[in-house]
This record gives C-alpha cells, sequence and structure tokens, in this order.
C-alpha cells in the first residue's frame, strides 16, 4: 500500500491538471480549491510516507534497491526500445526533499491567491511544474530522471514569460537557455554512461556497481557535474538567477530558488558523484575554487542591490555555494550538512519570497530605499520577513544553523588546504550576510512611514498561515537537528562509501 502511495505523489498533480481541462476559466474560485485541495493532500500524503520511512530504518530493504536503503521500490519496464524502466524508490535524502517541495507547492499556491490573468493556466502550469520536481526526486533510472528533469524548464518559461512582471520574457529565455545549456551537458554524458557501463541498463542502481573507465569519468565527472551546476547557480553558471528570480511571479520564485535549484545539488550528489567517485576525488578540489565567487562575493553583490528580489537571488547565490562547499569536503559531516542545507534553504527561500510578493502586492514596489515604517502597518509581514532573514544569517535556533555547522565542520575535516581557507572565508562572510539582511529589514520596516502606504494592510488568514507553517519548519529543523540528521545519515553512507572505496 505505501509503495502504491509513494507513485501517487507525481501522478496526482497531473490528475488535477487533467480534471480542471473542462471547468472554464470563469470559474476561478473551483478552479483555485481543487488546485489547494490537491495540493494539501499531497502535502498530507508525503509526510505520512516521511514517517513510514523513518519508521522502516530498521527494516530489511528490497535487494534489488542495493547498495541504496530505498523504500518502495518500483521497477516496471517503461521503453523498451531504449532499456529505460519506470524505477522509484525513497530513501531519507529524496523523501525529505519531496516534503520539502510538497511544502512549497502548497504555499505557492495559496500566496497566488489573486494571481493576475488566466488563473486556469497558471494554476495549471504550477501543478505540472510540481510534476517535473516530484519526478526528478522519485526517479532512479536516468532516462525518467531526465524526462521530469526538463520538463521543469519548459513550465518556468511559460510562468515567467506569461505572469512575470518587469523583463519577464527576457528573464525567462535567459532562465531556460541557461539551464538547456546545462542540460545539454549532462545529456551527452548519460548516453556516455550507458555504453561505457556495459551493462545496457540506466538504472542508478546497477550503474552504480559498474567501475567506469577512468578515461571516462575524468571527462564525463566535469561535464555531469558542472551540467547539473547550472541549476543551482554554482559560478561562472549563476547570471541567470538574479533576472530570472526577478521577473517571476512569486510563487515561481518560491519553487525556483526552494525546489528547483536544489534540484541540481540532488543530481551532483546522487548521480555525478555516486556514479563517478574516483574523478569526484579529482576533480572537486578544483570546484572549491569557484565557490570563493559564490560564498565570498555573492554577500558583497547583494548588499549593493536595492530590489528584494535581487538581494535573496543574490543571497540564494551564497546558500547555494555552501551546499557545494559540503559536497567538495567529501566528508560524511560535510554531505549532511550539504543535504541539511538543501532542505533548510528551500524553506528559508520558500518564506523569504512569499513575504516579498505579499509586500510587493500591496505597496506596489520592490526597491527598498521607496520603503519604511511599514511594520506598523504590517506587524505580520515584517515579523515572516525578519523571522527568514535570522533563519538566512545562520542564527542558532534555525535550520541555517544546524546545516551550515555541519558543512564548515565537515569542509575543515579536509586536508586541503584551499578548503580550509575557502571554509574561513565562508565563515567570516556569514557577517556579510548579517549586514545586508539587517540593513534591508530596517530600512524596508523602521524609520517613517511614506504618506502612500497609510492605507496598507496586513496578511489574511491565508498568507498568515503561509507564513507560519513555513517558519515552524525553519525553527523545528533548527530545535531538533538529531532526528534529521541521523535519517539523512542512512543516505549519505552509500555515496560515501562510494567514494571512500577509491584508492583504497
Amino acid at each position: 500500500m505505501d509503495t502504491i502511495l509513494f507513485n501517487l505523489i507525481w501522478i496526482i498533480p497531473l490528475l488535477t491538471v487533467l480534471v480542471c481541462v473542462p471547468i472554464s476559466a470563469n470559474h476561478g474560485k473551483l478552479l483555485k480549491t481543487i488546485h489547494a485541495t490537491s495540493a494539501t493532500f499531497v502535502l498530507f500524503l508525503v509526510c505520512f510516507l516521511v514517517y513510514r520511512v523513518y519508521a522502516l530504518s530498521g527494516a530489511p530493504v528490497d535487494e534489488n534497491a542495493a547498495p541504496l536503503f530505498l523504500r518502495f521500490f518500483t521497477n516496471i519496464p517503461w521503453i523498451s526500445l531504449f532499456n529505460a524502466h519506470y524505477i522509484v524508490g525513497a530513501d531519507a535524502l529524496n523523501i525529505l526533499l519531496l516534503a520539502l517541495t510538497s511544502f512549497i507547492v502548497w504555499a505557492g499556491v495559496l500566496v497566488s491567491w489573486n494571481i493576475k490573468g488566466n488563473q486556469k493556466v497558471f494554476f495549471a502550469l504550477i501543478q505540472l511544474l510540481a510534476t517535473s520536481v516530484y519526478g526528478v526526486y522519485m526517479s532512479m533510472d536516468l532516462v525518467l530522471f531526465f524526462v521530469f528533469y526538463e520538463m521543469e524548464a519548459l513550465c518556468m518559461y511559460l510562468m515567467i514569460a506569461c505572469y512575470g512582471s518587469g523583463r519577464r520574457d527576457y528573464g525567462g529565455k535567459k532562465l531556460t537557455l541557461t539551464l538547456a545549456f546545462g542540460s545539454s551537458m549532462i545529456l551527452a554524458t548519460l548516453f556516455g554512461l550507458y555504453f561505457e557501463s556495459g551493462i545496457n541498463s540506466w538504472s542508478i542502481v546497477e550503474l552504480s556497481k559498474v567501475v567506469l573507465p577512468m578515461d571516462f569519468q575524468m571527462w564525463a565527472f566535469p561535464l555531469m557535474f558542472m551540467g547539473f551546476a547550472v541549476s543551482s547557480s554554482l559560478f561562472p553558471f549563476h547570471f541567470w538567477s538574479p533576472d530570472g528570480h526577478s521577473a517571476a511571479p512569486t510563487a515561481v520564485s518560491m519553487l525556483a530558488a526552494g525546489v528547483m535549484m536544489k534540484m541540481g545539488a540532488y543530481g551532483c550528489l546522487r548521480v555525478a558523484m555516486f556514479l563517478m567517485p574516483e574523478a569526484a576525488k579529482i576533480w572537486l578540489p578544483y570546484v572549491v575554487a569557484l565557490l570563493i565567487f559564490n560564498v565570498v562575493l555573492g554577500p558583497f553583490i547583494a548588499l549593493r542591490h536595492k530590489d528584494l528580489k535581487y538581494i535573496t537571488a543574490y543571497s540564494s547565490i551564497s546558500h547555494l555555494g555552501l551546499i557545494f562547499l559540503g559536497l567538495a569536503a567529501l566528508t560524511p559531516v560535510g554531505l549532511r550538512g550539504a543535504s541539511l542545507q538543501m532542505i533548510s534553504h528551500g524553506f528559508l527561500t520558500g518564506l523569504f519570497f512569499a513575504t516579498i510578493g505579499m509586500i510587493y502586492e500591496r505597496t506596489h514596489t520592490r526597491d527598498i530605499t521607496e520603503m519604511g515604517g511599514i511594520m506598523r502597518k504590517m506587524p505580520f509581514l515584517g515579523v515572516g520577513f525578519v523571522l527568514a532573514g535570522f533563519a538566512g544569517l545562520g542564527l542558532p535556533g534555525f535550520s541555517g544553523f544546524i546545516a551550515e555547522s555541519n558543512i564548515f565542520i565537515g569542509a575543515f575535516q579536509q586536508e586541503s588546504t584551499l578548503t580550509r581557507i575557502v571554509t574561513i572565508l565562508a565563515i567570516l562572510s556569514v557577517t556579510t550576510t548579517a549586514v545586508y539582511i539587517l540593513q534591508t529589514a530596517n530600512r524596508m520596516l523602521h524609520g517613517p512611514l511614506p504618506q502612500k502606504y497609510e492605507s496598507l494592510t496586513d496578511g489574511c488568514f491565508r498568507e498568515k498561515l503561509v507564513i507560519v507553517v513555513l517558519a515552524a519548519c525553519l525553527l523545528f529543523i533548527g530545535l531538533c537537528p538529531t532526528w534529521i540528521s541521523e535519517f539523512l545519515d542512512q543516505s549519505i553512507a552509500p555515496i560515501f562509501d562510494n567514494i571512500s572505496r577509491v584508492g583504497r
């Protein structure tokens, strides 16, 4: 029964779109109710399955899923021409990322309640985007993985180009073309993996049992790793993120920063590092050098911007750089920290972009120099923004502190001098992060209130619910980190074992 429920995660959003097809776009309230109900149901379903995976931690796993500790393992022939199978399964890492996605999708639907334009198409695109992200995190077959991975780029472009603001066509095209460039690198290496393995299989589980030729790994790993890293804004492929976020509607910014940008880091860990561990040991020290921009210069660029979305976008680039620092550490603590940061940053940016969208809907500006004193009129939204800021600067008690602590400790355990230097710089950059977050909050929330904002209203019940739930997730992970850390260690162990066996 659990296996059936697990497979429904990506099917339900797709069915929701089909159910809404015959309903006229004039019935906006009915359409929004259906989509909100669907998103809420998937949220509760995924939370139940998180509990089931956690409860089954000590039980034997399907031997066909080894060496990964996968639950709800499903393997069905799909495309015989390519020998592709429908293979899905859940371990601690991807079930928690599925939970993150379900929370952000649910929140995105609620904050988009008053979206301008054709609401029927907009909510259908949210569900299709959710389908693609769920599919990526569930897939254990590389063909299935890539199909879902490509779906999200098209959905993102349509949502930005049709429902965004400012330079929306430019932002949408920049995002889509950059992601397409990354996908082309991934596709080239996927074919290489299939033919070089000699086992005629696309299964991640089966491919992990094969020792790939070193000459193949040396060119395939950097190509695949950087292809995935494009989605996660690793320097020098970070340039799509600020323009894409600034042009996107609120829900799209939440989904892009909250879950889509984690798909790249997840692919780097689950596919590139797991399947090509020898090359990972050789190439990842060079990746550390690229992180100087992400973790050090990113906060300084955020400091000089006045647009709330640009500030948050560069903040995301910095925080995502920490994920790669944890991956590059190649230590159990570093990998755990990177995994925790994926989840923590998802909730963090979800809350940031949600509150920014709510404030923009009322003030019609994202320029912090045009604001001031709005905490008097919107105390709840202001507190939500401040809580997101506290989590972003790694304040103890929030999830960011736990994730970043693991990353810094794990990275410093690495004997590489460069890794330790970058780690120290990353720790020092936390100060810069605190400066731009506190400066932004002070300028927009305190001081004299402009006359034009005298009629502002605070968040409604629906908006307050989103803020409370996302803030509660940040606090829950920060205050109760032990269970999630131990839970994630089960997923990290097979990947670290593959890497640690190299050179023995």
